[in-house]
């Protein structure tokens, strides 16, 4: 045994990680269980048990590598969204709590009960893995332009046991020419490539190419919403994630180009986060 106990190990990590997280008794707890592969209860329950001394090692590696800056989704190899286990790496983007909101948004369109619905840029999988865990029936595909994002979303939808997803790669719609579908939804790169947010956070440890766009961040969402026209049913959906500051020039562009019943939809922070508009036809 280590002569350590699951409390005194989280009190050493929190010190540990206080200077560089905001977080660092969560980071620390996060880290702990996936050790240990126990709930975070059995760390509240259980403050008295020692690790072993290869659990302590593990745990101190994994600390020290959070201390120099490294996101705990890659560190642990996993990040939960949508209560589903995604499988995550520094090929794509960590999936974030906001982008739930997306998620919630698309369930609450009324679309038929066989929804064609195509996830653009999927990274990991996690918006079309939580539509397709959440209605069984739709016809849910998932492209990404990056070949590792794409095995990596196939891995999570193998994992999940989500076969009916169809994963491919795809330079946003060009795999997927002459199909047409009821929702399409994205979240895409919509950072301004010189935002100075890009230098702090997790995000120093991400590929540029998911996080950051031309254009102050539009590039890619005005991409998406021209082309998507082509691939929408008349009465079908587009969706997209963006930041909190482009809503407006994004709801005035989709009105632009055609889109209807266009509105804006805040996230648990009442930012502004998504924006949908309905294609007439």
């Amino acid at each position: 045994m280590s002569g350590i106990s699951v409390g005194e190990a989280l009190n050493w990590a929190s010190v540990q990680l206080e200077r560089g997280s905001d977080s660092a008794m969560l980071d620390a707890e996060v880290m702990l269980q996936h050790v240990l592969s126990v709930s975070r209860t059995y760390l509240f329950t259980w403050p008295d048990k020692d690790l072993s001394a290869e659990h302590w090692q593990a745990y101190m590696a994994m600390v020290n590598e959070r201390a120099k800056g490294h996101p705990v989704a890659h560190i642990i190899g996993e990040r939960e969204f949508w209560s589903l286990s995604l499988l995550v790496n520094n090929t794509t983007l960590i999936p974030r709590p906001d982008t739930e909101m997306l998620v919630e948004t698309a369930l609450n369109l009324k679309v038929p009960d066989n929804c064609r619905a195509l996830d653009l840029g999927t990274g990991t999988g996690a918006i079309a893995l939580a539509l397709a865990s959440e209605r069984p029936s739709w016809q849910v595909t998932a492209v990404d332009k990056v070949d590792d994002a794409v095995a990596l979303a196939k891995m999570n939808r193998d994992k999940l046991a989500l076969s009916q997803v169809e994963v491919l790669q795809s330079d946003w719609f060009s795999a997927v020419e002459g199909r047409q579908f009821e929702l399409v939804v994205s979240n895409p790169p919509y950072i301004d490539e010189r935002d100075e947010h890009l230098s702090q956070g997790d995000v120093r440890f991400e590929p540029l190419s998911a996080l950051t766009a031309a254009d102050e961040g539009f590039a890619d969402l005005f991409h998406i919403a021209t082309q998507a026209r082509a691939y929408l049913i008349a009465g079908g959906y587009l969706l997209m994630e963006h930041g909190y500051q482009q809503a407006q020039v994004l709801r005035e562009k989709l009105t632009e180009l055609g889109y209807q019943d266009v509105a804006t939809v805040r996230d648990f922070g009442s930012n502004d986060r998504c924006t949908l508009g309905r294609w007439p036809g």
